[in-house]
Order: C-alpha cells, then sequence, then structure tokens
C-alpha cells in the first residue's frame, strides 16, 4: 500500500505544493523529482507521476513538487538556474515529512542541469538520475542538427514522401541547412581549447560534478537532440572523459524520445532508478 500525500511548504515566504509518495515500508533513501520547464509536477503524459508511483511500489518514497512560479505554487516564474532555493525547501519538507535520511535527485532536461548545480550544495543528496540534460548552447544544438537531424531526415520515409509529392520545399531546407553549418563551423574556428569548446551549462555540470562526492545515472534517449547535443558535447572533453570513469554510469534506450513517453521506455527509466537508489 502506498499513500499519496500533499504537503505545503515554503520557501522564501512564498507557499509551493508537492506531493509525497510513501510506501508502508519505505526505504530510508527517497528520490525528490526536480521537475524541468516549463511543466509541473505531474510532466508529460504523466511522466513525473506515474514514475513516483513505479518507485513507491519498490518501496521507495518519492517526492514531486512545482517551484515557484510554476503549477500551484506562489511566485514568478523563474529559470532552471536559479531554483537552489527551491530545490533545498522540497528537500527539507520531504524529509520532514517522510523521515527518509537520503535523497537522490532524479531530473529530466534542465532539470537534470539543474541538480548537477544543487547537489555539491547538500550533503543529504548521495546520488544522481540524470535524464538526457540541457547543455544547450547555439553552436552545439547547430551541430546536433547537422549531425543527426539532417542525416536522419535523408533516410526517413516522411522526406522522400514529401519529395515525390512535391511537398517539399528545398530553398527553406537549404537555408536551414546553410544556418546550421555557418554556427558549427565557425565555433570550432573560434575553439582552441576544451575550456572554452566547453558549452557554459557543460562547464558548469562538470564543476558540479567534480564537486560532488556521490555518483550520478545518466539515461540517454536514442531518438532525441538534447541527448544527442550531451552527448556530442561530453564524448570529445577530458573533463567529462574523467567524469564518467570516476562517477557516471550511462545507458542508453535507442529508440526513446525526449520524455520516454511509450509504457516499455518508461517501465524500463523505473527499473534503471529503483537498482540505482536502493543500491549500497
Amino acid at each position: 500500500m502506498v499513500e499519496e500525500r500533499a504537503v505545503m511548504f515554503s520557501c522564501q515566504g512564498e507557499s509551493l505544493i508537492g506531493i509525497a509518495h510513501i510506501p508502508e515500508k519505505p526505504a530510508s533513501k527517497g528520490v525528490l523529482v526536480v521537475v524541468g520547464g516549463p511543466q509541473y509536477r505531474v510532466g508529460s503524459h504523466r511522466q513525473f507521476l506515474l514514475l513516483a508511483r513505479s518507485l513507491a511500489q519498490g518501496g521507495v518514497p518519492v517526492f514531486r513538487f512545482d517551484y515557484r512560479g510554476m503549477g500551484d505554487s506562489e511566485g514568478e516564474i523563474r529559470d532552471f538556474e536559479v531554483i537552489t532555493d527551491d530545490i533545498r525547501a522540497a528537500m527539507d519538507a520531504f524529509i520532514s515529512e517522510v523521515g527518509v535520511k537520503e535523497v537522490v535527485l532524479w531530473g529530466l532536461c534542465d532539470a537534470a542541469t539543474a541538480a548537477c548545480f544543487y547537489a555539491p550544495t547538500d550533503r543529504r543528496v548521495p546520488h544522481l538520475v540524470l535524464l538526457n540534460p540541457w547543455v544547450r548552447s547555439e553552436e552545439g544544438e547547430a551541430k546536433a542538427y547537422l549531425k543527426h537531424y539532417y542525416l536522419h531526415r535523408i533516410f526517413s520515409r516522411d522526406f522522400w514522401q514529401k519529395l515525390i509529392t512535391g511537398r517539399f520545399q528545398p530553398r527553406e531546407a537549404i537555408r536551414s541547412l546553410l544556418e546550421h553549418s555557418k554556427k558549427a563551423f565557425n565555433a570550432g574556428a573560434r575553439a582552441p581549447d576544451e575550456s572554452e569548446r566547453l558549452s557554459k551549462l557543460s562547464g558548469r555540470m562538470a564543476d558540479g560534478l567534480e564537486s560532488f562526492p556521490g555518483s550520478a545515472l545518466v539515461i540517454l534517449s536514442g531518438d532525441d537532440l538534447t541527448a544527442a547535443e550531451f552527448k556530442d558535447e561530453i564524448m570529445g572533453s577530458l573533463r567529462w572523459k574523467a567524469l564518467m570513469a570516476e562517477k557516471l554510469d550511462i545507458k542508453e534506450l535507442p529508440e526513446a524520445d525526449h520524455t520516454f513517453s511509450r509504457r516499455g521506455w518508461r517501465d524500463q527509466v523505473a527499473e534503471w532508478t529503483l537498482g540505482w537508489v536502493l543500491k549500497p
């Protein structure tokens, strides 16, 4: 039996709402779902709700919440780079409400990036689960489009159907290709060393993970430009290679989309997460 309990808590004088999923015999470790924007605590196609219920059935307490400006929480809408106070307030509320001793942060997209920023600041966080982390830069996006999107389009059925039926617009396609090529090649020309090559976000993520004493499970979708950009960004980096060897476990679902929208993908994410949280 799992109890689902609404929890009201405060952050900087404003009221936030969360939902605690509490198993009858809860494990000493819990999971805090940090929600990426712009969405609220249920998630696309009920992603966060279903994940929480699955983990709670496995004995792991879960807390998902709306940070300030999202969902049912008060305050002005804010960017993922400035939600440290919100995460800390949710951590305090979760631990107070359920009594867990340690809390694994779980985040998708820009919430995964925010979790990396937060984790080194809180000793109560032993591990992270990061899905398709957001390291977006103009140059990185352009490279990802060139390497993954355009090649995929050439071999897609939709592309050839449009070409045969006359619905393909070559002028627009060429313009887009040239714009992405210019951004990508200009970036390569002005990035002589690794510190400049890494985007602001991936560099800050590396800073956070290097300072974080715990480890991280990274789950990547195969059919997602955000995941592709992250992979392209880290594979050429000595810093990230060292992190992968020391404290990252990377798993991939080759057919999955950004939000793991099919049941099989969602169940696999839940299974990997449960194993990661319950490991010694």
